[in-house]
């Protein structure tokens, strides 16, 4: 049993290998920015002497703060999408103080 459960893992690890190698070109960006978009978020990629920085927007946020704002310059376009799509995903939405039910007091 124990030399099946290390097999079994040793091919799901490959398979993550080649998963993680596929998510790092420009198809598995576009995979990520495809995924996002069924979510709501529109990205904003950017690029110059720092490196590559990537931004997630959520389309019923239009005008408020970006979310999934990512302050770190990554060296490849891939890790920056990663970044944020992570960062955006896991970051709760804030509550929007421009519309209050109480009257000013």
């Amino acid at each position: 049993m124990t030399t099946a459960a290390c097999w079994v893992g040793e091919r799901v690890a490959g398979k993550l290998v080649m998963l993680h190698a596929w998510l790092d070109t420009w198809s598995g960006l576009c995979a990520i920015v495809v995924g996002m978009q069924r979510h709501g978020y529109d990205l904003s990629l950017t690029h110059d002497r720092n490196g590559w920085r990537a931004t997630f927007l959520h389309r019923s946020h239009a005008l408020y703060p970006w979310v999934g704002q990512v302050l770190h310059w990554w060296p490849t376009p891939w890790r920056a999408v990663q970044e944020a799509a992570w960062r955006a995903l896991s970051t709760p939405f804030t509550r929007d103080y421009s519309v209050m039910d109480d009257p000013p007091q």
